[in-house]
């Protein structure tokens, strides 16, 4: 009863944390303004929020700023400009946030992926067909379907609206061949991250677990300092579009029961299990 009681008040702090940077967020208040507006003192504040959001209040921030700045890009407003009035110093700092958690610079932003070259193609893999997106600087989609990847074709059309998009099969087929035949044994692939600074935690936190190996959400949320923080990890994982690269499948409930996949229950169960025959045996 103590920790629901615990959990409930550091809602309550939380809420009315995230309101006020809501409200305030193109100001970039500082975490000792926000301790101020709760009534804390600035590293219980930071302690409460990061248990609980798994982030710092200074990364929602950064969130709520590039999610703005995202959409005054695409509205064509010039770079300057949005930064200034995001509350940003200028241009640099626009272009390492937008970098950091969209994979694009502001000017791409701006043109709609213009200028960008993206190759994308279907292919066999040992868990049915997959299809594949990449370009100059990695990965960015890898989803198993079952159709001929109209869907995906179609969300990264709404993604890159300007690219110049370049269908290969070949080079889709040589690239999952790379995927899943020598990752196994190590081979570093480049991917092309996009979410929010919370997403990229999970993801990065989670391409860390070696192949063969599963982990609850709770031990997952543990892993990046937000233990109460199990709901929001499971958001994150659903909202990955790199499939087996950034390996949501090695994720279980924490009553050991599969759960549910993107791509399928038994697909889960069957990579779970070709990762663990593939396990070295002193791992």
């Amino acid at each position: 009863m103590n920790d629901l009681a615990t959990a409930c008040r550091h809602y309550d702090i939380v809420a009315r944390a995230i309101v006020h940077l809501r409200r305030h967020a193109r100001s970039q208040p500082t975490l000792a303004e926000l301790a101020a507006v709760v009534g804390l003192s600035p590293a219980h504040l930071q302690r409460v929020f990061a248990e609980w959001a798994g982030i710092s209040p200074k990364r929602f921030v950064q969130h709520l700023t590039r999610e703005y700045a995202r959409s005054r890009l695409r509205a064509a407003a010039d770079t300057l400009s949005v930064a200034l009035d995001a509350g940003l110093s200028g241009n640099g700092r626009l272009h390492d946030l937008m970098i950091v958690g969209e994979a694009m610079t502001p000017g791409e932003i701006q043109r709609g992926g213009e200028g960008v070259t993206l190759d994308y193609g279907s292919g066999p893999t040992p868990f049915g067909i997959a299809f594949l997106a990449w370009n100059g600087r990695g990965i960015c989609h890898l989803s198993f379907i079952g159709d001929d990847g109209a869907a995906s074709l179609a969300t990264l059309a709404e993604e890159w609206p300007r690219a110049a998009m370049r269908r290969s099969d070949e080079g889709a087929a040589a690239m999952l061949q790379r995927i899943f035949g020598e990752l196994v044994s190590g081979v570093p692939l480049h991917l092309q991250l996009r979410g929010s600074n919370f997403q990229l935690k999970v993801w990065e936190a989670l391409i860390r677990v070696p192949p063969g190996e599963v982990l609850s959400y709770g031990q997952l949320a543990g892993r990046i300092g937000a233990p109460r923080a199990q709901r929001a990890v499971g958001s994150a994982l659903a909202a990955n579009d790199i499939g087996f690269l950034i390996p949501c499948h090695r994720v279980i409930r924490d009553s050991g029961e599969s759960g549910n996949y993107r791509w399928g229950e038994e697909r889960k169960l069957a990579l779970q299990l070709w990762e663990a025959g593939r396990r070295a045996p002193d791992a």
